[in-house]
């Protein structure tokens, strides 16, 4: 709960600090943290904007993985500091580096060459087996413009870590059903069935998001049922049913300009986490109806409070940045700008 005190103070330390200091929030921060924000944005929006800051000292308010990127980014000199270091991703998690590296390797040995394509949603140490390959990352907004980039390379593609983004951004650019295939990983990769692997064009990491998991297709059929001229869109981090139930998909920006957009008395669900819902159902209030599909809270960016905020901020000077070593920063930031030169 934002407090008047606690802002005060973070107020004082932001005019002290002046353009040395610069707070970044993504849009599923709560909204006492994204009152603070200098900039609020989906993570392709805050990967862009860092390359641009002059701010010594730059504040993540989201999960780690974002702050790794950041870190990778940063000019030297720069300080990257999150205010909830045991933010995490439980996406990233399904997909860790000496698994992911096993099962490429294992690819390889068995005559299947792939470039990895990793969303954003994983760590830095992902990155950079993925930089190390050739490949590179993607956000939910540039997925199909990187899939395609991928697949042009010439090789198969394994896209990583949310099979639910993967498939589809292969629904979106019409890469046929028998091209794909779903890996199993367990066993550190021994299960892998390589011959279906060999066939495909586009395999697929099996993680997906918690939080987007629970909207449901039947949710969907069930608000039509009520009302027809529902209009439902989602994130494409939701499974390919309840993709194709809904009327649009697309990134957190995405959401936003379809609520915008959206003509006066519309009654809109969106199915994202709930703090980007109810901030558009307060911003519409009394011109569209903003609901969501169901209450999904992402309980890791839930961690980033303004009470850390402010113990962050008051600390600057002495706290330990968000390091990235250097053996892996160098190819996992290769990962980042082969992303931000083809998406341009």
């Amino acid at each position: 709960m934002m407090t008047a005190e606690t802002a005060r103070k973070i107020d004082a330390i932001r005019r002290e600090r002046g353009n040395d200091l610069a707070i970044l929030a993504h849009h599923y921060q709560t909204d006492d943290v994204v009152a603070h924000a200098d900039i609020l944005g989906d993570s392709l929006e805050l990967s862009r904007k860092i390359a641009a800051l002059s701010a010594k000292d730059i504040v993540f308010c989201g999960v780690y993985f974002m702050a790794e990127t950041a870190a990778m980014l940063a000019a030297p000199g720069q300080r990257i500091h999150i205010p909830a270091p045991d933010a995490a991703c439980v996406m990233s998690e399904m997909a860790p580096a000496a698994l992911v590296e096993a099962v490429l390797t294992r690819l390889r040995q068995a005559g299947r060459d792939v470039l990895p394509l990793t969303y954003v949603n994983s760590s830095a140490a992902v990155k950079a087996v993925v930089g190390a390959c050739g490949g590179a990352v993607c956000t939910s907004a540039n997925a199909p413009k990187m899939l395609k980039w991928a697949m042009d390379q010439g090789r198969g593609v394994l896209f990583l870590p949310d099979k639910m983004l993967g498939q589809n951004t292969c629904n979106t650019l019409g890469v046929a059903a028998s091209a794909r295939h779903i890996l199993d990983v367990r066993s550190g990769g021994a299960r892998l069935d390589l011959d279906a692997a060999r066939q495909a064009e586009v395999l697929f990491w099996p993680g997906q998001c918690v939080i987007h998991a629970r909207f449901k297709a039947a949710d969907i059929a069930a608000l039509r049922a009520e009302n027809p001229d529902v209009r439902v869109v989602i994130h494409p981090e939701c499974s390919p049913a309840t993709v194709a139930a809904a009327d649009a998909a697309g990134s957190t920006s995405f959401i936003i300009k379809y609520v915008a957009e959206a003509p006066a008395g519309a009654d809109i669900v969106i199915g994202t986490e709930i703090n980007l819902v109810n901030r558009l159902a307060k911003q519409y209030q009394g011109q569209k109806t903003i609901r969501p599909l169901a209450l999904s809270a992402c309980s890791n960016m839930a961690k980033g409070t303004e009470a850390n905020l402010l113990a962050t901020l008051q600390n600057l000077d002495a706290a330990e940045p968000v390091r990235v070593d250097e053996a892996v920063r160098a190819p996992a930031a290769l990962a980042v700008t082969r992303m931000l030169e083809a998406s341009a």
